[in-house]
């Protein structure tokens, strides 16, 4: 059902420049072959596109959403998220545009760069919140929770010589 709701007519939209197909549908992640851990199980894939033709092709614009879970890069704890990815593609029968994705049997086929879209917006580190602090290297405590009682090194000896240079330049 899924595979099929993302396949355009490209014949009849290509005989009239300026012909406009909406696609709005939700599709589980499997019917695209996105294999990913990141990607919530259970949840869909929001797909709303704007297909218009082109003497020359079909242009695809529109959003692709998707929730995703992991852990925090910093302080590893469980998090999810959402991406929202604006889509921009063109198709084409003579593939001339080296970015363009073809057109075959007279169909353009959504799926494909649906799931190229979501594979590459899925973030590899995501973060909790752009400030999180992290877990102190030390005790591992969660530093957003509050400080510990660790001795703060501030100056990794490995800068010394640099820390020096900078020292003996005038302001």
């Amino acid at each position: 059902m899924a595979r099929n709701a993302l396949k355009v007519n490209a014949f009849e939209m290509l005989r009239r420049p300026g012909t406009v197909k909406s696609i709005r549908i939700d599709v589980d992640p499997t019917f695209l072959d996105v294999d990913d851990s990141r990607v919530v199980p259970g949840s869909e894939v929001e797909i709303d596109l704007i297909c218009e033709s082109l003497s020359d092709g079909i242009v695809v614009k529109g959003l692709v959403g998707a929730s995703f879970h992991g852990e925090c890069r910093r302080c590893l704890k469980p998090l999810v998220g959402r991406i929202d990815a604006d889509v921009n593609e063109l198709y084409q029968v003579t593939v001339t545009d080296p970015d363009a994705f073809p057109i075959e049997g007279d169909q353009i086929d959504l799926g494909p760069m649906v799931r190229e879209t979501v594979l590459l917006e899925l973030p590899d580190a995501p973060l909790c919140t752009i400030d999180c602090a992290g877990l102190c290297a030390t005790c591992g405590r969660d530093l957003n929770e509050g400080d510990c009682s660790c001795p703060r090194d501030d100056v990794d000896p490995r800068w010394s010589v640099l820390d020096a240079l900078r020292d003996r330049l005038p302001e």
